[in-house]
């Protein structure tokens, strides 16, 4: 998939310790999407670091080339994500 950092998601991958490349294996080979609204999908994979986390990446797909606007991992897995570890 075709798409640039925001200065935002790249500030926030820097704070949160999120590697670009598990963020890039995200985008490309999610786990699920979720279409949140019209411009808003959200790609998410189960990842393993120290312990199991729910990666997730939000990306505006009404620009051209779509925009990762932030991302996060969580250890709360089972509130946005269906499938067990």
């Amino acid at each position: 998939m075709n798409c640039i950092f925001s200065k935002h998601a790249i500030e926030q991958a820097g704070i949160r310790n999120i590697p670009e490349s598990l963020i890039k294996e995200v985008v490309e080979n999610p786990e699920r999407i979720i279409d949140y609204d019209e411009c808003l999908m959200i790609y998410q994979s189960i990842i393993r670091l120290e312990k199991p986390y729910l990666l997730r990446v939000f990306i505006n797909t009404c620009k051209e080339p779509y925009v990762i606007i932030t991302v996060y991992k969580t250890s709360k897995i089972d509130k946005y994500h269906e499938s067990q570890i």
